[in-house]
């Protein structure tokens, strides 16, 4: 009797055999993976059953000042940061203020769209769930990389510009800029800024004392990390991404104990303090942030036999292992950060990074994860690494191919087009100017609003040109390619990123200059 009851305990998924990995396990798959991802900074945080049980720092917040990463280490989570614009609306929901399907324009008279249509069935809803038809991070340039000039004003403006590349509703694409406009669906309503709000409605109740709505609000900046990238082969110090504009999308920054506290809310579904006592936002609203809005195919189950997967309001969720698993990511140039929840088993993995590479937190967030599941054999850091030096294999081959083909046409004896046909100044509805222009004999692209985009142009093949930005951080080399009107003076520009690796918030692609006349 009682064999036949341990087998049906064992099919029913209702026993458990996991082995969680201890402390010193996790600070050893930590540093392994830091070694493996060539990461200088981590700190991971495990939250289960209410506590934290492990909660550290590791290695160093900057190359270049060699202090220690900590508990208290500050890092940009990035799009991190959305599931706290969600959780704003909601409050703004239980309020009366707002209902989710409410009308954007309703709030924002002059938010438009590229479709007429689009622009008068938007709801907050669709704001907060990438189903608006707007192709993978339409018109991120506007924000990133971090140094152009757009306003608030000038993405709400802009959005009209961008075309759509899928049916309204219809498939999820990732998209930044309405997460803006949901930021600003906050300001309007409560009559603060977003920042305000989220500091003051959410923050400081949670008792989040170091965090901050974006990196110039925090009160204290003698702990924070150094964004890393490597840079001609060597990961170091790149330049800090604050984020001007866009806050609600990607501007948070807190820690690692900050952190614990937001988890815990969520896995106390809204409620916090003292034997949860108070109630930052309802049931109702806890439910709706954590339920499948807009579906994302998932083509082969992986490693966790997943066979759904969904955006909700803020989070991403899906299936492993039969549980429910609410994550997100989020990075910015010079740091990568994921928040993972796994509800049944009340547990909360949080690890932030000074480097921006995936390949780091994913394998301590599934590590950990095995761990709880009962998953033995698996070393996710030798995995992801295996997996990550593959691709980045791939990407060198078709780039040195194409910077390859690049010093041939040098040497070639082809005819070339005539660099003074192709200068001038070309201009994009929503991204505006770019300077083409000799400079001391080379022929160089220059951004108006978009300073780090400037860089040398090569020519390739025809009338296609590679840029090679001037900072050698970002990984975003790309084809400029020239139309030309009938008397062979360039008329117009289209752009395309080189590597595959290439983060598509630089998306060159939805770009259409014409020469200015």
């Amino acid at each position: 009797m009682k064999k036949i009851l341990i087998l049906f305990l064992l099919f029913s998924g209702k026993l458990t055999l996991s082995q969680p990995l201890t402390s010193k396990q996790i600070d050893d798959l930590t540093t392994r993976s830091m070694k493996a991802f060539n990461v200088p900074g981590i700190a991971v945080a495990v939250i289960k059953d209410g506590k934290v049980i492990h909660s550290k720092g590791y290695g160093v917040r900057s190359l270049n000042t060699q202090q220690k990463t900590d508990e208290n280490t500050l890092f940009g989570i990035a799009s991190n940061s959305k599931a706290f614009t969600a959780a704003s609306l909601g409050i703004l929901v239980d309020e009366g203020k707002i209902n989710w399907d409410d009308k954007v324009r309703d709030y924002i008279p002059e938010f438009k769209l590229y479709s007429p249509f689009v622009t008068e069935e938007f709801t907050i809803r669709d704001l907060l769930t990438h189903r608006s038809g707007l192709g993978l991070g339409a018109g991120d340039l506007m924000f990133f990389p971090d140094s152009s000039d757009f306003t608030l004003k000038d993405v709400i403006y802009n959005l009209r510009f961008l075309k759509s590349t899928s049916s309204f509703r219809s498939k999820y694409d990732y998209d930044n800029n309405l997460y803006i406009i949901a930021g600003e669906v906050v300001a309007r309503v409560s009559g603060k800024s977003w920042d305000e709000f989220v500091e003051q409605r959410i923050i400081q109740p949670l008792g989040m004392t170091k965090t901050a709505a974006s990196f110039d609000r925090l009160n204290d900046q003698s702990n924070v990390i150094d964004g890393h990238a490597p840079v001609n082969g060597k990961v170091r110090v790149i330049a800090r991404s604050t984020i001007k504009v866009g806050h609600s999308a990607g501007g948070i920054n807190s820690s690692i104990a900050d952190l614990s506290k937001w988890v815990m809310l969520h896995l106390n579904h809204g409620k916090y303090g003292d034997n949860l006592s108070k109630r930052l936002f309802s049931e109702n609203v806890h439910e709706e942030m954590w339920s499948p809005q807009t579906i994302i195919p998932v083509r082969n189950p992986g490693t966790y036999n997943t066979h759904f997967a969904s955006y909700g309001l803020g989070f991403g969720i899906s299936d492993v292992k039969g549980y429910k698993q609410i994550s997100h990511t989020g990075g910015l140039e010079g740091m990568v950060t994921q928040i993972t929840m796994i509800p049944e088993l009340n547990l909360g993995i949080i690890v932030l990074t000074n480097q921006q590479e995936g390949g780091a937190f994913a394998s301590i967030t599934n590590q950990i994860k095995d761990g709880y599941f009962g998953i033995t054999g698996t070393d996710r850091v030798t995995e992801y690494s295996a997996n990550r030096n593959k691709s980045l294999a791939n990407a060198k081959h078709l780039t040195d191919s194409i910077w390859n083909e690049v010093e041939a046409a040098k040497n070639s004896g082809s005819p070339k087009p005539e660099w003074s046909a192709l200068t001038g100044t070309y201009t994009d509805s929503w991204f505006g100017d770019v300077l083409i222009s000799n400079k001391n004999g080379k022929l160089w692209f220059d951004s108006k609003r978009s300073p780090k985009l400037t860089g040398e142009m090569f020519a390739f093949r025809g009338n296609t040109f590679v840029v090679k930005w001037k900072d050698r951080s970002m990984d975003a080399d790309a084809f400029v390619n020239f139309s030309l009107d009938e008397n062979g003076k360039g008329k117009g520009i289209t752009m395309k990123a080189i590597s595959p690796l290439t983060d598509f918030s630089y998306d060159f692609h939805d770009l259409n200059f014409h020469r200015k006349k």
